[in-house]
């Protein structure tokens, strides 16, 4: 039997126990706890920083040498998927290291209109079993209904709940049909009709309790998709489910046990019982939505890229492992493409898309991001990489978007000046923090549209062929680095601002549109209700459109998924927005290698 040894993960206070061989990355997996590994564990990230506090670890890595400085290294600072113990450990994982703390965007469009759901409520009265009338409980509610929608199935797991409360309710009982005329559940006395929204991100979940008779949103919550321990990005999560089964079923499982932990809290915070959640409407990008439903990945990794399923599903919530009513259905929206999924439907859908009279563009953006082009004459998507970079990943003092991350930086008066989420001092800076940044950076010339370093300038450092600018100078009282901007993070916002231009520009010349025909220019996604719309428009992101053309949407893909969950047609208006959309594939297009080229330049001329 293999040596068995406890490591304890601070300031979080949770602990876990581990055979001697296992990484400590691995051991905070197992422990539930959500270490950033953009690399999923390959060393290359340099994300999972971890501090040795007691106990013993094997000696570092080449990698880590490359990392930690020899202060660093003899302080005891480590990365966490180079890291093994050799004895019981204690560890302190700092907060820019931590997954599970940023701050998550759950704001959207609002709903507003009279609900129509997909399933209804039926009050049910029967003859009380006696001796004279032995009918079993079903046949006699199959008999009652038959005058209101005949041949209801009604499953035999149902009837845990339903034959006690056919006796202690005078034998009436409220039962909920779908539109098909299944049997969902049924209802106890003065029990509201309950469903669930849930908006599955590759870095985020958000998740909405719904009142379906008032339209109510009862309760709303985001946590982190703990997947991210397993890979930043997709094509990561794709590599290791390509593993093994066991991988994939990994990945499925820790987001099942993640999501039922959202519904057990939302209903907890609304005063219901998970039974009483009757529809669930579920969306997310084509992997997200795969690994959700356990179908197959692996045709998403490699090209063409294209879906096992583009239609819409309806899948029982007991067969996903979802703690909801026994009888409820979670309804999947269509997927698009390969890299446009059911939650850019349903963005889509929610900003209004599908009968919209003016020229309209949405954006959605994320590390991979959606681009919708409504005109009178069609609609047309596209999806772009856009990278981690918006994420606070691949950033030389980046982090997520969690207490003491930098999210605003502007210079006045001579003075660099910025605010960090929650007031802290700073610990890290974020995706719209680097964005204002590298915007004001170049406004103020210590960069130029190239995203060089001009020399000269007050803050700019070098060392060798290496430049940046140092935002936050280190802090050596509390032990806090000094803040950077770096070329390569400079480089960093380019390369994803340009794949989001260069998509935008594709688009408009598929339609032959000139950006300035755009009439209304939304801008959605977590991401994109936090960024500071002037820098992205200074440093090109967008076309040079007034501002009062930009919309933020907020998260509009949850917005839909409360839609369709609210109001049955507009899951037909899904169904319709995916059978007129028109996919363009970036890489084929003649022009994109010159467009992406032009986009990366750090101004806000229009593109040629």
């Amino acid at each position: 039997m293999k040596e068995s040894i406890r490591v304890d993960f601070e300031p979080i206070g949770r602990r876990v126990r581990v055979d001697a061989d296992t990484s400590i990355l691995t051991a905070a997996r197992k422990a539930g706890i959500g270490i950033t590994a953009v690399c999923n564990g390959q060393g290359t990230c340099h994300q999972c920083v971890i501090r040795l506090v007691s106990g013993k670890l094997n000696p570092l890595t080449d990698i880590e040498k490359s990392v930690f400085s020899p202060q660093k290294q003899s302080e005891g600072w480590r990365l966490a998927c180079q890291t093994i113990p050799i004895s019981d450990v204690s560890l302190e994982v700092p907060p820019q290291s931590i997954s599970t703390q940023q701050r998550l965007q759950l704001e959207g469009q609002q709903f507003e209109g009279d609900p129509a759901p997909a399933v209804r409520v039926v009050r049910v009265s029967i003859e009380p079993a006696s001796p004279m009338d032995l009918r079993a409980d079903q046949t006699r509610l199959k008999d009652a209904l038959e005058t209101i929608r005949p041949a209801v199935d009604i499953p035999i797991r149902q009837l845990d709940k339903i034959s006690p409360l056919l006796r202690t309710q005078g034998w009436q009982v409220d039962l909920v049909l779908n539109e098909n005329g299944t049997l969902t559940g049924c209802l106890g006395a003065d029990k509201r009709l309950v469903g669930l929204a849930l908006d599955i991100g590759t870095t985020k979940l958000a998740a909405y309790l719904v009142d379906l008779e008032s339209g109510k949103t009862m309760a709303k919550m985001g946590e982190v998709n703990p997947q991210i321990s397993y890979g930043e990005d997709v094509i990561s999560r794709i590599a290791y489910a390509n593993q093994s089964d066991t991988k994939k079923a990994a990945l499925q499982k820790v987001l099942r046990i993640a999501i039922n932990r959202l519904i057990k809290r939302l209903c907890k915070n609304a005063h219901v019982q998970p039974d009483q959640i009757m529809d669930a409407v579920v969306v997310g990008n084509t992997a997200m939505h795969h690994l959700f439903a356990g179908l197959p990945v692996r045709q998403l990794g490699e090209a063409p890229y294209v879906p096992g399923v583009s239609d819409s599903l309806y899948l029982p919530a007991h067969e996903l492992g979802l703690d909801l009513s026994p009888g409820a259905l979670v309804y999947l929206p269509p997927n698009i493409a390969g890299f446009v999924g059911s939650d850019h439907i349903s963005a889509d859908l929610a900003c209004g898309l599908l009968d919209a009279g003016e020229t309209t563009m949405l954006v959605d953006i994320g590390t991979n991001t959606e681009i919708t082009l409504r005109t009178p004459l069609g609609i047309s998507c596209c999806s772009c990489a856009s990278g981690p970079a918006f994420e606070g990943a691949h950033i030389h003092s980046g982090m997520r978007a969690a207490a003491g991350a930098i999210e605003r930086v502007f210079f006045n008066s001579g003075q660099w000046n910025y605010t960090t989420i929650g007031q802290g001092p700073p610990a890290g800076i974020c995706g719209s923090g680097i964005l204002d940044a590298v915007a004001e950076m170049r406004r103020v010339g210590i960069i130029d549209e190239r995203g060089v370093f001009q020399p000269g300038q007050a803050g700019v450092e070098k060392q060798g062929h290496l430049s940046s600018f140092q935002l936050v100078p280190a802090d050596p009282v509390n032990n806090v680095d000094a803040i950077q901007v770096t070329r390569k993070d400079v480089n960093e916002i380019q390369l994803a601002k340009a794949a989001i231009r260069a998509g935008i520009e594709i688009l408009l010349k598929e339609s032959q549109l000139e950006a300035n025909q755009i009439q209304r220019f939304i801008v959605a996604g977590a991401f994109g209700t936090y960024l500071h719309l002037p820098s992205a428009l200074a440093i090109g992101m967008f076309p040079p459109l007034p501002e009062e053309r930009f919309f933020q949407a907020g998260n509009a893909a949850g917005a839909g998924a409360r839609y369709m969950l609210l109001v049955n047609e507009f899951r037909k208006q899904a169904e319709a927005l995916y059978g007129r959309m028109k996919y363009i594939e970036l890489t084929i297009q003649k022009d994109f290698q010159e467009t992406y080229m032009a986009s990366l330049l750090l101004d806000n001329q229009p593109i040629k």
